[in-house]
């Protein structure tokens, strides 16, 4: 389950084209804005979120990912966790890696914003490890 609060009266709640089988809820960007080359910028949304579980009603974390439209222009969406607890307005960090502005307009589907469990815990310091097959093989160890 999504709740969302419109923090802005030309905000928009996020959708879902096909629920149950896609993945991620389309934003929208609350304002125009022009994207220059090899710039990030933040790009308010208008809204804030708490996501549940729909059947257990635990807190859900949101991760925030490029739409497949917008990367194919070369928009990319960056640093996009939002944390469980997280109320404030969801922002939108998005560079343009193309060579020419590009300008996003008023009410157009930006990112998308997927449901994940958070399973973070406790951290323990130990004086060692289990093994593992793999043990301290780092970059390209798997033979690629």
């Amino acid at each position: 389950m999504l709740r969302v609060k419109l923090l802005d009266p030309c905000a928009r709640a996020p959708v879902v084209a096909h629920p149950g089988e896609d993945l991620g809820y389309d934003l929208f960007a609350l304002e125009g804005v022009v994207l220059t080359p090899h710039a990030t910028v933040r790009v308010r949304t208008g809204i804030a979120a708490e996501a549940r579980h729909p059947a257990t009603g635990v807190p859900l974390g949101l991760l925030v990912r490029d739409r497949s439209s917008m990367a194919a222009k070369g928009i990319a969406t960056t640093a996009g966790v939002i944390d469980a607890g997280y109320r404030g307005e969801i922002l939108i960090l998005m560079t343009n890696l193309g060579k020419a502005p590009f300008e996003l307009k008023t009410g157009e589907k930006i990112a998308q914003m997927i449901p994940v469990p958070v399973l973070t815990g406790a951290v323990e310091t130990v004086d060692s490890l289990e093994d593992s097959a793999r043990a301290d093989r780092g970059f390209g160890s798997s033979g690629t």
